[in-house]
């Protein structure tokens, strides 16, 4: 696609996807550019996304923070997305969150997952995300009922706010100084799948405990200031 067409571009962090990713790219909307973040995939998912059309990045800094925001660095369309590309969300349904970004009534747009099957989203991920998502509440007074990767919002807006995190709390502490900035933050339902593939984060209460730990320690204290 080229470059002047993108209007959005979405930031796909990906660590050994290679099973999913012919589906999810083949979902992009027109006008949308994925970004794969290849964070030290070892199955040949970089050279797989390369073959379907992505714009690959590599970010050998391991973490979900790391990925997301080597993305956002590498973006050039007025509005960026983020998403996972593990195949639990259709990106035929980003329209959903993009649009009020677009038509200037959000700054920010979440999703809240709605799922689709049986099992797509995990017991001891739902009681994490319900308890984050309680206190988040608490936090900033917006009523959040989930902590839904899937997001949108204005790239240079983005960059200014200058996200520190570089593990599970960075979409959190996105969130939390969008609301301290007064951004108008929105959440869209969008259906949510059984992933394809094994989880590196929710997949398990390990993973999942860990998840809670990055995302309380935004929810603890003061985000850190931004970097120079």
């Amino acid at each position: 696609m080229a470059a002047a067409a993108v209007l959005v571009d979405v930031v796909l962090p990906c660590l050994d996807e290679v099973a999913a990713l012919p589906w999810v790219l083949s979902r992009l909307p027109n006008s949308y550019r994925a970004v794969v973040v290849d964070n030290g995939s070892s199955d040949g998912s970089a050279e797989v996304a390369a073959s379907l059309g992505a714009f690959v990045v590599t970010e050998p800094r391991r973490g979900y923070g790391s990925a997301c925001h080597a993305g956002l660095a590498a973006a050039s369309a007025p509005i960026v997305a983020f998403a996972d590309c593990d195949s639990t969300f259709d990106l035929a349904q980003l329209p959903r969150v993009v649009d009020p970004v677009q038509s200037g009534d959000a700054d920010l747009v979440l999703c809240r997952r709605c799922t689709t099957q049986r099992g797509a989203f995990p017991l001891h991920a739902r009681l994490g995300n319900r308890e984050l998502a309680r206190r988040v509440r608490r936090r900033t007074g917006l009523p959040m009922r989930d902590l839904g990767p899937m997001r949108a919002a204005r790239r240079e807006d983005l960059l200014a706010l200058g996200i520190c995190d570089r593990r599970s709390g960075y979409p959190l502490e996105t969130l939390v100084r969008a609301a301290d900035a007064g951004w108008r933050i929105q959440e869209i339902d969008v259906d949510y799948f059984p992933r394809t593939g094994r989880s590196k984060v929710t997949g398990t209460w390990r993973g999942t405990l860990q998840a809670v730990r990055d995302l309380s320690r935004v929810l603890s204290s003061d985000p850190p200031r931004p970097r120079a």
